[in-house]
């Protein structure tokens, strides 16, 4: 079966950088578009960023773009979450989710309900 296992998350103060990981299994990871969620208790999913099958397009959420930066190795099944210029308000559990869906939209790419699979996810919490 599919599995997504995030690594990486941690405790770090303002202005630090974190680099999470996502690694698959039970898939062809080339078909997947992947995404980048997080969430804080009371409230709803957010989208944080998405990449395309092969990599070529990328999306993000206004609140991370510039700091942010989403990749994937095909080779490794794995794709990358590198956060810089961290902010307490980006504390979350962050989440690695995963689609076949083509033609990925940032419309699509921002809908949780667009993703059939989702691993564990891993706590960040930057510090003021």
């Amino acid at each position: 079966q599919v599995q997504l296992v995030e690594s990486g998350g941690g405790l770090v103060q303002a202005g630090g950088s974190l680099r999470l990981s996502c690694a698959a299994s039970g898939l062809t990871f080339s078909r997947y578009a992947m995404g980048w969620f997080r969430q804080v208790p009371g409230k709803e999913r957010e989208f944080v960023a998405a990449i395309t099958r092969n990599g070529g397009t990328t999306y993000y959420a206004d609140s991370v773009k510039g700091r942010f930066t989403i990749s994937r190795d095909n080779a490794k099944n794995t794709v990358y979450l590198e956060m810089n210029s961290l902010k307490p308000e980006d504390t979350a559990v962050y989440y690695c989710s995963a689609t076949e869906r083509r033609g990925l939209s940032i419309y699509t790419a921002r809908t949780p309900h667009e993703y059939p699979y989702w691993g564990q996810g891993t706590q960040v919490t930057v510090s003021s």
